[in-house]
């Protein structure tokens, strides 16, 4: 998401030159990333045959080109912010395209051709949603069924301090058959601890456009659950963000976990939390204190 905002070209290169030689494969962008800056880049990175290596995930219904947040999730606009990703991103196909949030402003029906045009015109080989509620991801996934299309994921905000989506979300994506994608299981960084004696000035709570949303995630019960994630850490002897990542990754319903690492040294913790197994009573005592 920071990709030619906040990230740099040398750095983005790096990680992402890091990441496939680790093994990673799984890239996910959306057309209101940076303006576009940010799949402009990763179009120049993935140039040549790196791009048929990539599993690349998009998103369309957002925008900020007027400077604030537009939600448009109409047929016409997704379509044509298809059309602009592949021709930033360079290629002819995503392999999983998302609409990026819910709209009441536009009928699901509507929203849903677009998703079916996309799969039939080859312009995307699978589809879903995100931030779509429980019954809004059921009803989605209906419609698509009806056109012989399979709504195969749902991204959703996840993590020891955002758990809402255990109440709807993950049951609902579990009956639709639809695999989930958690963003921020990092807590926008608070998991990591680095807040815990202060608001660093080069974080996101701190700078930048999403310096709200990341600062409202400061304070209350989230102290509770950093403290309880730093303990664990110490246990394990494992960084904080290793426990947070693997807790969130061990949850029933969770396919996989989006993680935005902002250099290389960032990339190689977060990696490293794959090998990180939690202990069942670890595991029960961060479900005890981060329980909705």
């Amino acid at each position: 998401m920071g990709w030619g905002d906040v990230v740099d070209p040398q750095h983005a290169e790096e990680t992402l030159s890091d990441f496939r030689d680790a093994g990673g494969t799984t890239i996910d962008t959306a057309y209101g990333y940076a303006d576009g800056a940010s799949e402009e880049l990763l179009g120049d990175l993935l140039d040549g045959g790196a791009r048929d290596e990539c599993v690349l995930i998009g998103k369309a219904g957002i925008s900020r080109t007027t400077g604030s947040r537009v939600v448009d999730t109409s047929r016409g606009t997704l379509l044509d912010q298809l059309e602009a990703s592949l021709r930033r991103l360079r290629t002819d196909h995503l392999d999983l395209w998302l609409v990026h949030t819910w709209s009441d402003e536009t009928p699901l029906e509507e929203t849903m051709s677009a998703l079916e045009f996309a799969v039939t015109s080859g312009r995307a080989r699978y589809v879903g949603v995100s931030n779509y509620g429980g019954w809004q991801l059921v009803a989605a996934a209906d419609l698509l069924r009806d056109a012989r299309i399979p709504l195969v994921a749902g991204e959703i905000e996840y993590s020891l301090l955002e758990r809402y989506a255990e109440q709807e979300v993950l049951p609902a994506a579990s009956y639709a058959g639809a695999g989930l994608l958690a963003w921020a299981p990092l807590g926008g960084g608070v998991l990591t601890g680095k807040y815990r004696r202060g608001v660093p000035a080069d974080s996101r709570a701190a700078t930048g456009k999403h310096s709200g949303w990341a600062a409202r995630r400061l304070g209350g019960n989230s102290d509770a659950v950093v403290d309880a994630v730093a303990t664990a850490a110490d246990g394990l002897g494992v960084p904080a963000a290793q426990v947070a990542l693997a807790w969130a990754r061990q949850r029933p319903g969770i396919s996989s976990l989006i993680v935005g690492a902002r250099n290389r040294s960032q990339l190689r913790t977060l990696l490293a939390a794959g090998d990180v197994e939690l202990p069942a009573q670890i595991a029960q005592a961060l479900d005890d204190v981060s329980a909705p």
